[in-house]
């Protein structure tokens, strides 16, 4: 039997009829005129200029590698577009460089006075907005795509799980083509919030994680400016602040070794336990009237795909929550004790920030739904509380010592009694076996004794588990 037929041969687009179309409609993009079978569709063929438009966005949702979990192509371009919004993104200028980098250096040399966390900054930035989308990307790429991954992953097992038999075929071979459209649109969500946050932050260490190489901190000249408008104080003074607390986090984030990996690593930690609520969705396949778009426009927008937080994520996020505060707790004491007395409106700058963070600004709140890690130190004040009593306790130096591990530092159940975790009494237990560990790691540190007992005299095992 002959396969031509009164149209002709049969050709393999007949048996893909929708990807035929597709084609057709990307093809005639570039022309600006629909091919007869799509030109009568209603509100297309009637304006070449819009149609190039949905063309070129198309486009790019289909690009990229089809096993990237985040189309990063196009989250860079609309990082960058929104950073650029409301009123552009002037570049720096030479003057707002040496600003920056003479604030930065006055900064270090104060925080000498009130911390024995050693100066690391050996380089210093004034960035565009642009600049800090550039810089701070590939740590992003690091935080964002284990949740984007295991999102992926369980949507997947997901819709394979939930199709019937027959359908199994069909559904596997648009997984690869469902995966690109959920990496392009993760992509583009994320690029919104990122250059939103772009728009937002001060430094290089505003959010909380540490965004830069150790040894560097950076401003945002023009965001700087934003932060002080309304407040009407000099705008050095405000600059000196905001860099007080950039020189902080760097000093921090490089002189304990183990921080950045435990953040980092709680962030990934809760991306390996995403799951999605298959029976929800089983629920709404059952339940939508595929002829009503409200009710399906209604399901996909309550959430129904949103990855569920178990137990052992929620335990992770608590972690992570508190180091966070920890974070910014040992920054806001810090920095406090080096510019009261010096800044005539410290205070005033210091209440600005804490409410700044504890309330999050809109990227924050994008970048919370879309990831499902809040970036905010809810606890900053009760942190700051702790190491504030520390100080009072055992100084600058045995304050600071309990950041040699992380076992040391305080816990989220000492933030309700700073003055108790400061001067413990001698019936507490865990108290009394942190005091001998931190009087150890000091007296090594001042002697050089062999204190792990090995004979050696290389003193204790640090936390990556070299002497």
């Amino acid at each position: 039997m002959s396969d031509d037929s009164p149209s002709g041969p049969k050709r393999p687009d007949d048996d893909d009829p929708l990807g035929e179309l597709l084609r057709q409609f990307l093809a005639a993009g570039g022309a600006g005129k629909l091919p007869p079978e799509l030109a009568d569709l209603p509100g297309l063929g009637s304006d070449p200029s819009a149609l190039q438009a949905m063309v070129a966005q198309l486009q790019q949702l289909l690009s990229g590698s089809g096993d990237e979990p985040v189309n990063w192509d196009m989250a860079h371009s609309i990082a960058r577009q929104t950073a650029a919004e409301g009123g552009g993104d002037p570049s720096v200028t030479d003057l707002q460089q040496r600003q920056v980098s003479e604030a930065l250096r006055t900064a270090d040399l104060w925080l000498d006075r009130v911390t024995d966390v050693p100066s690391t900054t050996a380089r210093t930035f004034a960035w565009s907005r642009a600049e800090w989308v550039e810089q701070t990307m590939p740590i992003w790429k690091g935080v964002v795509e284990p949740v984007a991954t295991s999102v992926g992953d369980a949507l997947s097992r997901a819709m394979a799980g939930q199709a019937p038999p027959e359908l199994q075929g069909m559904v596997s071979s648009a997984l690869p083509m469902l995966r690109r459209m959920g990496g392009a649109f993760f992509g583009a969500q994320l690029g919104q919030a990122l250059g939103t946050l772009a728009r937002e932050v001060v430094g290089g260490s505003d959010v909380g994680l540490p965004l830069l190489p150790s040894g560097r901190a950076a401003l945002l000249p023009a965001n700087v400016t934003v932060f002080g408008e309304g407040l009407g104080l000099p705008e050095d003074e405000v600059r000196l602040y905001l860099a007080l607390r950039e020189a902080a986090h760097a000093r921090l984030y490089a002189g304990v070794p183990w921080l950045r990996a435990h953040l980092l690593g709680a962030v990934a930690e809760y991306a390996r336990g995403i799951r999605i609520d298959t029976d929800a969705i089983e629920r709404a396949v059952r339940e939508i009237d595929p002829s009503d778009p409200e009710a399906l426009q209604s399901a996909l927008s309550s959430g129904l795909f949103e990855p569920t937080r178990t137990p052992a994520q929620q335990s992770t996020l608590d972690r992570l929550e508190t180091t966070l505060a920890l974070v910014e707790g040992w920054v806001d004491e810090t920095v406090h004790a080096a510019a009261k007395g010096t800044l005539p409106h410290a205070e005033a700058l210091r209440e600005t920030v804490r409410r700044r963070r504890a309330s999050g600004g809109p990227a924050e709140h994008i970048f919370a739904s879309l990831v499902g890690l809040e970036l905010r130190p809810r606890r900053l004040r009760e942190a700051a509380a702790v190491w504030a009593a520390l100080t009072t306790a055992r100084g600058t130096a045995g304050r600071d010592a309990l950041w040699a591990h992380p076992d040391l530092v305080p816990t989220a159940g000492d933030f309700a009694d700073p003055t108790g975790f400061a001067t413990p009494s001698e019936e507490s237990s865990r108290t009394s076996d942190l005091d001998a560990a931190l009087a150890a790691i000091l007296d090594d540190a001042d002697t050089g004794s062999d204190t792990d007992g090995d004979g050696d005299g290389d003193g204790p095992v640090s936390p990556g588990g070299n002497p």
